[in-house]
């Protein structure tokens, strides 16, 4: 692998990090000491130290140790319960941006070269102190010279440049270890490394955040429990979005909720109604309703915040997941099988066997469970288990859809212990079974069905077109698997050679005839250099009879 020379400080950092943490196996079957400064015997040395740690514990430790990308790109990697097992999974979900905020004259200049103006002619007040603080960015309260309040998000100095340097030493690293590393090619590492660096790529877009909020704002635009803010995109760019400022309470202060007079239960309930019409009914949700990212408004109305991530389910996957929530509403354990086949795609070298063992393990753990028991939530993170085991690829908005319902469940149960988000879906599930059903929506899913075949028919003329092309030119490759083929051919070669050894037997035994005729005839003794070659010939084809049969006989077979 050729290395970057630019980079070749921040390799070191990396592949350092690795060996402190007991990855050093790793740096050394990549390939990786070249970048280092270190005897091959301190490596081996440092990464074989026992420290107690479990494999969890230490990803975690490299990904605080090398900043602020990688810490989120662990947050985004616990979203991903079906590449990541559970213990690891637990030890990403602990990692929180424990960074300092920037100074103003650094958010003054950022502000008055993103928006192309002075700060006096921007804002009629701006706060100094930061109302949060992340890896990426920083919140502000300010006061446009419109009169209207505020929040302005401003990304940090240089974190731009930063990010895509790291990922693209991520993605090098991905490419090297799908070379090198079995594992790494199984699980086909460049390819996750790639989904997960496009997500953080389009966090640091502040322009695709204010998208975000907008899309969301549609969805709620004739609902009454909810209230995104309007973005100003007059003060927002790239690298600065200034959105409506909201002030209300968090969902994670309970207390401050009843001193204000907030029925607790009321609110859990209306956070997943909130959440499931935006999954179901309007096809975009809010994918990080943590406690912070949601606030109660003085008339009881929610507003989210924080839209860097939202999740997008179309139409078609919608559909299959209300088909999945109807299965559990009915406590149908062979439609929820079915559902969780349709959601994923299966590997063709799947192992068929196990997997259908799995599903009814899976199908028997939800059977005769009373509804109001179940967890939405739960039952997608089973989902997203099995499909770690078998490989079964899920789409990313739906592990992002997995992983949005846990949040919400952990956050309502905080607030309602006694609460059920599949009893509070049911109305919901009811609803998707009738409009699924009605005469209007079953002509639009056939007719989305027909226009695919109709695409699939009108393309089979230039599809054949190119077969033809590359049978005429010799292109074409035909593979062709067979189970035990070595098996098989090794037999199949045994069979030829005992059929050759019979036609030469057949053809000397002919010859032997002839010669003995001929002998006969002219009285005459058969004579090729003074020895005898009828006799000769005769115990030869003897030999190679008894040969034949013996080996016929060795097999058990006739």
């Amino acid at each position: 692998m050729a290395f970057k020379l630019r980079h070749t400080n921040r390799y070191r950092e990396i592949a350092v990090a690795l060996v402190r943490h007991g990855f050093g196996y790793v740096v050394e079957e990549m390939g990786l000491l070249s970048v280092l400064s270190l005897p091959r015997k301190w490596l081996r040395r440092k990464s074989s130290q026992p420290d107690g740690k479990t494999l969890g514990e230490r990803i975690r430790l490299v990904l605080e140790e090398l900043g602020p990308t990688f810490i989120k790109l662990g947050q985004l990697s616990s979203t991903r319960e079906d590449l990541l097992p559970p213990e690891i999974i637990g030890e990403l979900k602990k990692l929180q941006d424990r960074v300092p905020p920037f100074p103003m004259e650094e958010v003054r200049a950022i502000l008055e070269e993103e928006l192309g103006r002075p700060m006096d002619e921007l804002f009629a007040e701006f706060g100094e102190t930061p109302l949060a603080a992340a890896s990426i960015g920083q919140v502000h309260k300010a006061v446009l010279l419109t009169g209207e309040s505020v929040a302005v998000k401003v990304q940090r100095p240089l974190v731009d440049e930063i990010a895509r340097l790291d990922l693209d030493i991520l993605e090098d690293f991905a490419a090297l270890a799908e070379r090198r590393l079995d594992w790494a090619a199984r699980y086909q590492i460049r390819t996750v490394v790639a989904e997960l660096a496009r997500s953080m790529r389009e966090e640091l877009d502040y322009s695709r955040e204010g998208r975000n909020a907008e899309r969301l704002a549609r969805g709620a635009a004739v609902a009454r429990d909810i209230r995104i803010p309007d973005v100003h995109w007059t003060h927002s760019t790239s690298k600065v979005l200034t959105l409506d400022y909201v002030g209300g309470i968090t969902l994670g202060q309970p207390e401050q909720l009843r001193e204000r007079g907030h029925d607790l239960k009321r609110t859990a309930e209306r956070l997943v109604n909130v959440i499931l019409r935006q999954v179901f009914v309007d096809g975009a949700f809010h994918a990080d309703p943590h406690p912070g990212n949601v606030l109660v408004l003085p008339d009881g109305t929610l507003a989210f915040v924080d839209f860097g991530l939202v999740g997008r389910l179309d139409e078609e996957l919608r559909d299959q997941l209300g088909q999945l929530l109807i299965a559990l509403m009915r406590q149908d354990s062979a439609g929820v099988a079915r559902s969780i086949l349709r959601l994923g795609m299966v590997s063709e070298d799947r192992d068929t066997t196990a997997l259908r063992r799995d599903l009814d393990l899976l199908r028997e753990q939800y059977y005769d469970v009373p509804f109001a028991q179940m967890s939405l939530g739960k039952a997608l993170g089973d989902l997203f288990a099995l499909a770690n085991r078998h490989r079964i690829s899920m789409p990313t908005d739906l592990t992002l859809l997995g992983k949005t319902l846990l949040t919400v469940e952990g956050v309502a149960e905080a607030l309602d212990p006694e609460l059920s988000i599949l009893k509070l879906a049911e109305p919901l599930g009811r609803k998707l079974l009738k409009d699924r059903l009605h005469p209007h929506q079953m002509q639009k899913r056939w007719w989305r069905r027909l226009t695919g075949y109709a695409d699939t028919l009108i393309s089979f003329p230039q599809q054949l077109s190119q077969l033809t092309k590359q049978l005429r030119t010799g292109q074409l490759k035909v593979e062709i698997g067979i189970p035990e083929i070595e098996l098989l051919l090794r037999k199949l070669d045994q069979v030829s050679n005992r059929i050759s050894i019979s036609i030469v037997l057949l053809s000397f035994s002919i010859i032997m005839v002839g010669l003995i005729i001929a002998s006969s005839v002219g009285n005459v003794p058969a004579l090729v250099l003074h020895f005898p070659v009828i006799e000769i010939g005769s115990a030869v084809a003897g030999l190679m009879l008894l040969w034949l049969l013996y080996s016929i006989f060795k097999t058990g077979r006739f």
